[in-house]
């Protein structure tokens, strides 16, 4: 099958590219930034031009689209809707121009908001910031779609946090932090969170591929959910540093901390790796339902305790 993977040079699309090869497909990478993996496989262009993206649909069978603006505090926040729901009007328009009917997008679980309790696919859409927003409304546009196109095959994927080997997301900055000694537990540590390990959502996106005609909702998490104290021995049962005594703050003084930096770097143009979005996201509870990927038949090739182990392995040992 002729493949075109948007974001395919980021860490999820890296991994994806990769296993798509080796099941035997035709990949086409479509990304601002030239894969460094498979630069053989890599058309340069922006999700916002509509003119390019419709050139690199030729021939294309099915596309999966990860392509978006997912940093924290983004600025302008309307690069969030400028690539992230205007992508999706391009590929529509270029899927269009094509005839290409079926379309695999990476939405999140952002849609559904801070501590939204255990969200399922039909749980109230409550997005806390610009990213759960737009992407959300790129749902919408490809819901349009699929709506005026007979035969059209839409699967929309809400994955929660993705970790793994190669990854500089929030998980790893997580990780780094316990293994130089400088995590400080903000909050009980109680709070549960829904995670997945990439080469799972990597194996779910390819199976995916073989969907029927239809529209299709599924989040994306590996069970059981683990809460952050959890996740800390865990991690340090890897490192080999079990025993080492965690510290805990209330969260009232971490969610102060996060706010002070905010304001220093609004004074210094700065990024800092602690800011209040990331110490209310760090001590929500976002935990999601997938129980509907049963009806794929779905099985993860990883268990998520698994999935800890050869990340931390990977990068800190």
């Amino acid at each position: 099958m002729n493949i075109l993977v948007t974001g395919g040079s980021g860490f999820i699309g890296k991994n994806l590219v990769s296993e798509l090869l080796k099941d035997g497909h035709r990949v086409v990478i479509y990304d601002k930034r030239k894969c460094d993996v498979y630069p053989e496989f890599c058309t340069v262009g922006d999700i916002r031009d509509q003119k390019k993206l419709t050139e690199a649909l030729v021939g294309i069978d099915a596309v999966y689209h990860l392509a978006a603006e997912h940093h924290d505090n983004v600025q302008p926040a309307s690069l969030y809707y400028d690539v992230n729901v205007g992508g999706a009007e391009n590929l529509v328009f270029a899927a269009k121009q094509n005839k290409v009917k079926k379309l695999i997008f990476t939405s999140s679980v952002a849609v559904y908001g801070f501590n939204a309790g255990e969200s399922d696919e039909n749980s109230s859409i409550k997005p806390f910031n610009d990213y759960g927003k737009s992407k959300y409304e790129a749902e919408v546009v490809f819901n349009n779609w699929a709506k005026g196109e007979n035969t059209a095959c839409l699967v929309i994927v809400r994955p929660t946090v993705i970790f793994g080997e190669g990854n500089r997301g929030n998980v790893y900055n997580l990780v780094k932090q316990i293994a130089s000694k400088r995590f400080i537990m903000v909050g009980d540590g109680k709070n549960k969170k829904s995670m997945g390990y990439v080469l799972n959502l990597v194996r779910l996106l390819i199976k995916l591929l073989h969907t029927s005609s239809g529209k299709y909702v599924y989040n994306f998490a590996d069970k059981p959910d683990l809460n952050m104290n959890e996740f800390v021995r865990i991690t340090l049962r890897v490192l080999g540093n079990e025993q080492r005594k965690k510290i805990h703050i209330p969260y009232s003084i971490g969610l102060f901390g996060g706010i002070t930096f905010d304001l220093l770097s609004k004074v210094t143009k700065r990024k800092y790796s602690i800011s209040a979005i990331r110490i209310k996201k760090f001590c929500a509870n976002t935990v999601v339902n997938s129980e509907r990927l049963n009806e794929t038949g779905f099985i993860a090739p990883y268990q998520l305790i698994e999935g800890i182990n050869r990340m931390v392995s990977k990068e800190f040992l």
